[in-house]
């Protein structure tokens, strides 16, 4: 699969996200505020996910359907990766 660069970005903005919670813990900034910003990071972690598995997804059932196959196990496939990811 080809990562664009909305899904780089997307990971860009974690990381600078994750940057200002290390930040945050060497200011030591209270619990609460450092647990609302992990899950912003969470957030966006999962988002970056649903993007990866759509956009890998849609590809692969273009591909079965151009090439005369059933989609299913494609399907099947995607579900399942989202499913490892809780």
């Amino acid at each position: 699969m080809v990562y664009n660069d909305q899904v780089r970005n997307r990971l860009k903005r974690v990381e600078g996200q994750v940057r200002g919670v290390l930040g945050m813990m060497d200011q030591e900034k209270e619990c609460t505020d450092v647990i609302n910003q992990l899950s912003a990071i969470r957030a966006a972690v999962d988002r970056v996910i649903m993007f990866v598995v759509g956009e890998n997804m849609e590809q692969c059932i273009r591909e079965e359907l151009t090439n005369g196959r059933p989609a299913e196990k494609v399907i099947r496939e995607a579900i399942d990766s989202l499913m490892k990811t809780r």
